[in-house]
């Protein structure tokens, strides 16, 4: 029987304001090529950094890196942003864009769908989770975010010593909120982090597309918008 619902954070529960677009065009213009940045570009470059930051989280996580690797790991993973467009940029050149990225104003907001969603789940007697890959505290997020009493609580790597996709943050998650994972779901929009951390914990995961990078997806439900949880919640 479910019992608590945990849903990851960045493209799950919130995205950058401004847009990941607008943020990466701005710092990209500062050296010549801004006119080459395009949405399609900039949505295929973070599937494809993203998938490098959960590689690299499994094994070494970046929060514990010195500040010469966690240099390393981020031109890495802005080159992989900027060439999503087939714009080809030195190490050192995706570093100093990461810079000019960092210098721009911008926060998480939490998407449309996610008030309405938390609100009717905790009124079908439901838990509501966070756990996220972020050096900050639950509470914080929790915070930042403006969710308040919508969210119960809050796990992240910091509190949990551990990354998506290891078992201990999951199980922390679990921990927090008394359940075994048999009563919990994962709502998550990475299939390596999200979806199999959840499935090695043995938690039912669902997947978010919101930006149809999976449309073939199979390893476990797959829905558009958080709209879409209601009718695998009523299966179950």
């Amino acid at each position: 029987m479910t019992k608590v619902v945990l849903f990851d954070v960045y493209g799950t529960v919130a995205g950058w304001e401004p847009s990941r677009f607008e943020i990466q065009k701005a710092a990209c213009s500062a050296f010549g090529f801004g006119d080459m940045i395009t949405p399609d570009g900039i949505l295929n470059g973070y599937g494809n950094a993203d998938a490098f930051m959960t590689a690299e989280n499994a094994h070494n996580p970046v929060r514990l890196r010195d500040d010469v690797g966690k240099a390393e790991f981020f031109s890495e993973y802005q080159r992989l942003v900027v060439e999503g467009c087939g714009v080809h940029v030195s190490l050192n050149q995706a570093l100093e864009i990461f810079h000019k990225v960092r210098e721009i104003p911008y926060q998480l907001a939490s998407f449309g769908d996610v008030c309405p969603t938390f609100e009717k789940l905790q009124k079908l007697g439901l838990m509501v989770g966070l756990i996220s890959n972020i050096d900050q505290l639950g509470s914080e997020l929790v915070k930042d975010l403006g969710l308040g009493d919508l969210v119960d609580f809050a796990v992240t790597s910091r509190e949990a010593g551990a990354e998506k996709p290891n078992p201990l943050i999951f199980r922390a998650a679990l921990d927090v909120a008394k359940v075994g994972p048999e009563d919990a779901i994962m709502v998550g929009d990475q299939p390596s982090s999200d979806i199999e951390g959840a499935l090695g914990v043995g938690i039912m995961p669902v997947l978010i597309d919101r930006d149809g990078n999976y449309p073939c997806y199979k390893r476990c439900p797959r829905i558009v918008g958080l709209a879409d949880l209601y009718g695998i919640l009523e299966e179950l």
